[in-house]
């Protein structure tokens, strides 16, 4: 089984036609939850193979200066040949979705040393997605290491660094199944020194599991006193997620007791709900990573005598699937670039989550911020090569015509007839943490969107809200503090450079809502979340 480790590190022409906004009512009740207001894509063996040939067509169309590309209604001289017309592909999703298991994004995340690693490397093992020879070569190489109890987490922990520290440092991806459920299982670092990975991955997830350490002392020791639940509960909602599954993770070490149990929701239950979760939305379970107590099936007497609930598995069965946007423009932003290196996909190759919209062999897609574009040669999506990506997908993306050093991490890869606006300052409204000193006008952050960070000043403070209704309460207000909600006004830094630094392709909320979030840091902590309201410049 291959893990990928992922590391983190033109304005809109007026005559476009707008992309599609999101639903209102949908709009209200993520900004509500926040305080700020009121199928899978593989396709046939013959659709791969004629989507690839129509690649190599195109690409000797490229470098044929007397060849004109067309479009397949002749329309535009400019545009490659795309093999499948996007009504057929919609009209082939309709059909998919009521045969095939739907696809969610799942990211894992909790303090450092709660477990997440070592409980997905078990719930893979469990569910037969790593073989029992993998896991004995784990534990061998862990237990020379004197490591003996880190076997399953080194199904994700692949780096030498992690293995030796025994924390988790990049982002790893991987996919499994359940009975009705496929899943991209992000695994996201705990320790507070990789929490900008921990927000790139977060930031590609449908939904969440909050990995709690149950032990005695354990989860008071990641709740309180700069332990990272907290934060990561914060950021994960912040980036949109709404179904959150919390894993209360060694209970064995203190004999599946229920007061413990009971005890740790009893202190998480009011912060998620203070946090923006909705309490239908959350859902509790005890579990023990090292014994597989609880994941797939359930053995343990003293657990059963109290707990009747499901285990992990049946419950991420059940989670809601959230309504894809492939209607709207195509929207990816990339969390990472390489070379690929496969016989059938060679040559630069991104990766990244599918926001909105579909993708297809053949596509010519502009790189943002820059004036480049590519073609696609070739797209996979758990391993596999298809023709055609949806969005909720993460997706590897194979192009050519465009360098390497025209593209990184953060950018936003788009079709150049729909681009997203790239600007040097936004209107946001934000949700104020709790920073250590008031947020003032100057005040120096940095902004994180997706897989980028970079640094911007919170330029003005226009207005202090009612959280409820969304009206002003306070108009240009001095400072900001501890869980008040504003209207700000946000400028990049180094913007007058002209560098890649100084602009960033970013959406009003309203228009794409995974396009439109942001988080604000500041000396290693989260001070503000929100989302733009308008594009300035």
């Amino acid at each position: 089984m291959s893990i990928k480790k992922v590391p983190t590190g033109h304005q809109q022409q007026a005559s476009l036609p707008p992309p599609v906004p999101a639903p209102v009512n949908a709009l209200r009740a993520d900004m509500e939850a926040m305080g700020l207001g009121a199928p899978e894509s593989a396709g046939s063996l013959l659709q791969v193979e004629r989507a690839q040939k129509q690649a190599q067509r195109q690409r000797q169309q490229e470098e044929d200066e007397d060849t004109t590309m067309t479009t397949t209604n002749g329309a535009d001289d400019d545009a490659p040949v795309l093999s499948i017309a996007k009504e057929k592909i919609l009209e082939e999703v309709r059909a998919k979705e009521k045969t095939e298991k739907p696809v969610l994004s799942l990211v894992v995340v909790g303090h450092v040393d709660a477990g997440k690693s070592t409980l997905m490397g078990r719930v893979l093992h469990e569910l037969g997605e790593t073989s029992d020879k993998e896991i004995l070569n784990y534990q061998r190489q862990s237990d020379k290491m004197g490591k003996g109890s880190f076997a399953y987490a080194w199904t994700f922990d692949a780096m030498d660094e992690e293995r030796e520290r025994g924390v988790t440092i990049d982002v790893a991806i991987d996919s499994f199944a359940t009975p009705h459920r496929r899943f991209t299982l992000i695994d996201a670092p705990g320790h507070r020194d990789f929490i900008p990975n921990m927000i790139s991955g977060a930031a590609q997830a449908d939904t969440a599991i909050l990995v709690v350490d149950g032990s005695s002392g354990g989860f008071e020791k990641g709740f309180e006193g700069g332990g990272q639940t907290r934060e990561h509960a914060v950021l994960v909602r912040s980036l949109g997620v709404q179904q959150l599954v919390v894993a209360v993770n060694k209970l064995d070490a203190v004999r599946w007791a229920q007061s413990r149990f009971e005890a740790i929701r009893e202190q998480l239950q009011p912060f998620l709900t203070q946090t923006g979760f909705q309490p239908a939305k959350v859902a509790y379970i005890p579990v023990g990573a090292m014994s597989g107590e609880n994941l797939v099936s359930r053995s343990d007497e003293i657990l059963k005598s109290w707990y009747e609930g499901p285990t992990l598995v049946e419950q991420l069965d059940s989670l809601d699937v959230p309504v894809r946007a492939l209607e709207a423009p195509l929207r990816i932003p990339v969390s990472n670039v390489f070379k690929g290196q496969s016989a059938t996909a060679s040559g630069l190759a991104v990766s990244g989550r599918i926001e909105s919209g579909i993708v297809q062999v053949g596509e010519k897609l502009a790189a943002l911020p820059g004036d480049e574009t590519g073609l696609v040669r070739a797209l996979e999506v758990d391993g596999e090569l298809v023709p055609y990506a949806l969005a909720g997908s993460n997706a590897t993306v194979f192009l050519s015509g465009i360098e390497a050093n025209q593209l990184g991490v953060g950018s936003v890869l788009c079709p150049p007839s729909q681009m997203v606006p790239v600007v040097s300052s936004f209107a946001a409204q934000v949700i104020v943490f709790e920073p250590k000193y008031p947020i003032t006008a100057g005040y120096a952050v940095e902004l994180f969107h997706h897989s980028r960070d970079i640094p911007a000043t919170i330029a003005s403070l226009d207005a202090i809200l009612d959280k409820a209704s969304g009206q002003v309460t306070k108009a240009k207000p001095r400072m900001l503090t501890k869980g008040c909600s504003a209207r700000i006004k946000v400028q990049l830094r180094n913007a007058a450079s002209g560098g890649r630094s100084g602009a960033i392709p970013i959406e009003p909320f309203s228009i794409n809502k995974n396009m439109g979030r942001v988080l604000f840091r500041r000396n290693g902590e989260t001070v503000a979340a929100g989302i733009v309201l308008e594009t300035l410049q």
